[in-house]
């Protein structure tokens, strides 16, 4: 009775790994489509072969307190072409991660919000210690929707992280992560350094 249990256990955790696996295979492929069918996109089709990822990993997605945050002033976040855009804090989420307790800071875009079909959509920039040596050293984004947070709380999901277009190219308005979100450990999770070689916008 206790092999057919272990064999039962043994192939449930199989099994979940395999899907979660999938699961990222799939959304990897979507993001990647998402670059030919985007007219702003830096990269071609065949520019795809210079992106790289970690493997999935489920280790690297939390479950993360929610703490809203009340009567946040609008700020500008700077973009690494030196202009800035308007986002304001939206809440605190606090989590553990590879031994770790971690506090970071989600945003909302100003611009995004009077957007019916992005009104929804909360901003994750980080760094991490693996910037400038395995992943963009700009650091990385995550993308969530309010409407994803039950309970107070929100699944984080780092295997989702992705580069920003100034990985790719000059030319981009990308944010700036700031500071609050620099974690002092390194995010095995995601995409890594794009291999291709820089484009310059004329």
């Amino acid at each position: 009775m206790k092999i057919i249990t272990f064999l039962f256990l043994f192939i449930s955790v199989n099994g979940f790994a395999q899907s979660y696996q999938e699961q990222i295979a799939k959304h990897r492929e979507s993001y990647k489509e998402d670059f030919i069918k985007d007219n702003r996109s830096p990269l071609k089709k065949s520019d795809l072969q210079n992106l790289h990822f970690y493997d999935a990993d489920s280790a690297y997605r939390v479950s993360a307190e929610v703490v809203l945050l009340k009567n946040e002033k609008v700020f500008k976040m700077p973009t690494f072409n030196g202009s800035s855009s308007d986002y304001y804090r939206y809440a605190h989420i606090n989590f553990s991660l590879n031994g770790k307790t971690i506090q970071m800071t989600l945003y909302r875009s100003v611009a995004l919000a009077s957007n019916p079909t992005y009104k929804d959509h909360l901003f994750l920039p980080f760094t991490d210690e693996t910037n400038n040596k395995e992943t963009y050293g700009g650091g990385r984004y995550i993308d969530l929707d309010a409407k994803e947070i039950k309970d107070n709380r929100i699944e984080i999901d780092f295997n989702k992280a992705y580069n920003p277009y100034c990985a790719y190219s000059d030319g981009y308005r990308c944010p700036v992560p700031p500071e609050e979100n620099d974690l002092e450990l390194a995010v095995k999770a995601g995409e890594k350094l794009y291999t291709g070689e820089k484009k310059h916008q004329k």
